[in-house]
């Protein structure tokens, strides 16, 4: 039975002094410090087994898989499955999310947090990545993929893996920037997740907001 493993790996810092939920917008690439952690995330999977490399079309991704891809020497391709999930709080000032709660334009949109409300079901965001993983999984197959996505895709996807609800505290998702969730599967049977912070050192300090946007 082949062993294929399944990397998701979040972004690295966004540059975003004003504190813009970014989510899908254009004009967020990543800061000096981001570009040092996609290194740290590209060192960390040095030495494995990757053969194929994905980023979802958005800019802060493709320059965090830039140096994965490199350091493989593999083609780096896009994925629209692994986007960001899509918010109606989206272009808002609000840095982290005791701020939403002190915006009264974004309360209109946070009426049921099951949903959520306030923008693309979990259920829609974790189907799309279930499909992205099983896609490179069949690519790899035997071998090492790395899909280089966001916060909410990558944790929502974890937590169904894991048999978790998918309804969960923003604040406490684990899933630092640049950070790597390993889905190790037998076959097609997931048999193992494990979880790395290659630039924990790098990261900003808790309330300054870029540790925990998508």
């Amino acid at each position: 039975m082949s062993v294929t493993t399944v990397h998701l790996v979040r972004h690295g810092e966004v540059l975003n002094p004003d504190g813009i939920l970014y989510g899908r917008l254009a004009g967020f690439p990543l800061s000096e410090r981001g570009h040092e952690m996609a290194e740290r995330a590209a060192d960390a999977l040095a030495g494995r087994d990757v053969t194929h490399v994905v980023a979802s079309p958005l800019e802060r991704t493709r320059q965090t898989a830039e140096p994965v891809a490199r350091t493989f020497g593999l083609q780096l391709r896009t994925d629209p499955r692994i986007v960001e999930a899509a918010s109606r709080l989206e272009g808002l000032r609000l840095a982290g999310a005791e701020r939403v709660l002190r915006t009264p334009v974004a309360w209109r949109h946070l009426w049921n947090p099951l949903r959520p409300s306030w923008g693309e079901p979990y259920e829609e965001v974790v189907a799309r990545m279930r499909d992205a993983v099983d896609d490179a999984r069949a690519e790899a197959r035997g071998h090492e993929a790395v899909l280089v996505s966001h916060q909410l895709p990558i944790w929502a996807t974890r937590l169904r893996l894991e048999g978790r609800p998918l309804v969960h505290d923003p604040r406490r998702r684990r899933c630092t920037l640049c950070s790597i969730t390993s889905l190790e599967f037998a076959g097609d049977r997931l048999s193992a997740v494990t979880y790395s912070e290659p630039a924990a050192d790098l990261l900003p300090v808790r309330g300054a907001g870029s540790r925990r946007r998508g």
